[in-house]
């Protein structure tokens, strides 16, 4: 066995923030061996994925190195800008919903550390997906970030929704899988290629075969999956309403940020967007997402429903990114990505801290339970009314900016079609999002159900709400460093 040389360490460089998380996980599971306490695995998971985030950020500032070696087409992964970009959005992501997790579970009669150990391999499956640029790195990142949410989303098992809600994503996820392999089996079979590049250097000769147009097609069927993505978004909802709030946070934000981010890059370092066939399948699902998400939402009463409903009307508004400026759709996708995954965190969060601490009466989940929510709650309704405002695209917020952004992509590539679907949605958008502010500023119930701790601002997970609202704000205002920071995250 040869010996492991300082060229094989300086080789990890790069990868060093996805080390300190599997670092992270070990140290967990040697602490809940040793002696289970919440506290201390909680407070060892926020610290390694800090530690993981801030050496990632060193890196991207030139501080640490991250091993100046040229990338290779034929590496499993590669860090680039795309990647490095992505990946801070999910430490922050990760980093929310183990706060969250934290005070949701106080009251949970059952073992509470594997969450963070799950959450923590799950984080890792993530930050893998987005520096994928091989068929083989693309299922096995892929199935590392599905396998662990099916126990997160079961984790509070005594409560049948959260069980159907565990078992149904298993179910179908396991079906959106082998899809996906059927697919790189087709695709392997006529290029003879796994990797991304090497891909679409063959793909000229085989432009127009069967073989390819079926196994892409699998693909995006897979991938759409993932994305919740209509016509394959019937899991959505029903998964989000039977999650654990936290882990449905969890769900909206990494676990989206990281399949967009590895579609995007297989669909653009693979050239497969240059195949007709794939362009009219991405239209399809992308007019589809936009009016079953919104039109269906319209009638929800359940606020974890309605936001699953959300999600898929704005994986179709990125789709139309993708669909209308092909190569150039890396940094707008990300962008756009990043602000929804932030905006999901703050309504998300919300209903978490309305729902904490876990109770096996279900959570703070109709719309009924935030009648009136201004009159004793301001800051907090405050909060939601941001969210909703940046989810329908309002200006002075950071979802105005990645709107305009994705119709002027629509615009830029002449899909003037896609343009107005873009329009449309965000018209039928408005009435939902209205009708949640409408419910927050009625007169007050007189029973309330649920209902934040009194000081839940200078708590963890109130803190991190707020935090996540001043930089939708903030973004909103001042789109100018966004716009920059995100323009960096091309692809190599």
């Amino acid at each position: 066995m040869n010996d492991i040389t300082m060229n094989d360490l300086m080789g990890l460089l790069p990868y060093a923030p996805i080390i300190a998380v599997v670092i992270t996980v070990l140290v967990v599971m040697i602490a809940i061996a040793v002696k289970r306490s919440h506290m201390v695995t909680g407070t060892v998971t926020v610290v390694g994925l800090n530690i993981g985030l801030f050496t990632l950020l060193a890196q991207m500032a030139g501080i640490v190195s991250s091993g100046a070696a040229a990338p290779s087409a034929e590496q499993l992964f590669i860090i680039d800008n795309f990647a490095q970009f992505n990946m801070v959005v999910i430490f922050i992501c990760a980093l929310a919903c183990c706060t969250l997790s934290y005070a949701y579970l106080a009251n949970l009669k059952d073992n509470k550390d594997e969450l963070y150990l799950l959450m923590l391999l799950s984080t890792i499956g993530a930050l893998l997906m987005v520096s994928a640029q091989h068929l083989a790195a693309f299922f096995m990142s892929l199935e590392m970030l599905s396998i662990p949410l099916y126990g997160l989303l079961a984790y509070t098992y005594m409560r049948n929704r959260s069980l159907e809600s565990g078992l149904k994503y298993l179910v179908l996820s396991a079906t959106a899988s082998a899809t996906l392999l059927m697919g790189m089996a087709f695709i392997y079979a006529e290029v003879g290629a796994l990797a991304f590049k090497p891909i679409s250097l063959v793909l000229g000769n085989v432009f127009e075969s069967p073989l390819l147009i079926l196994g892409a097609a699998m693909m995006l069927f897979g991938i759409a999956f993932k994305l919740s993505a209509a016509p394959f978004h019937m899991w959505t909802p029903d998964v989000y309403e039977g999650a654990p709030a936290p882990i449905a946070t969890f769900l909206a934000s990494v676990s989206k940020v990281a399949m967009m981010a590895l579609a995007v890059r297989f669909l653009i370092d693979t050239a497969l967007l240059a195949l007709p066939s794939v362009q009219i399948l991405l239209m399809v699902m992308a007019t589809l997402s936009i009016l079953v998400g919104n039109l269906l939402a319209v009638r929800q009463t359940s606020l974890k429903r309605l936001l699953g409903y959300s999600s898929i009307a704005h994986m179709g508004y990125v789709l139309i990114v993708i669909v209308s400026i092909g190569t150039a759709a890396d940094s707008i996708s990300s962008m756009y990505m990043a602000v929804y995954a932030f905006t999901s965190i703050g309504a998300f969060g919300v209903v978490t801290l309305m729902s904490s601490p876990y109770r096996l009466a279900g959570e703070a989940d109709e719309l009924t339970h935030y009648q009136g929510l201004f009159w004793r709650r301001p800051v907090l309704t405050a909060v939601m009314t941001i969210m909703m405002l940046s989810l329908a695209g309002i200006p002075l917020t950071a979802g105005f900016i990645t709107k305009l952004f994705a119709i002027l992509a629509a615009v830029q590539g002449t899909n003037w079609f896609l343009a107005a679907m873009i329009v449309l949605g965000s018209a039928i958008g408005l009435f939902y999002y209205l009708r949640v502010l409408l419910t927050l500023f009625k007169r007050p119930k007189q029973f309330i159900e649920f209902d934040v701790a009194g000081q839940w601002g200078i708590r963890t997970g109130g803190i991190m709400v707020i935090a996540v609202t001043a930089i939708i704000l903030f973004f909103g205002i001042l789109p100018n460093s966004m716009i920059e920071w995100a323009s960096m995250a091309r692809i190599w």
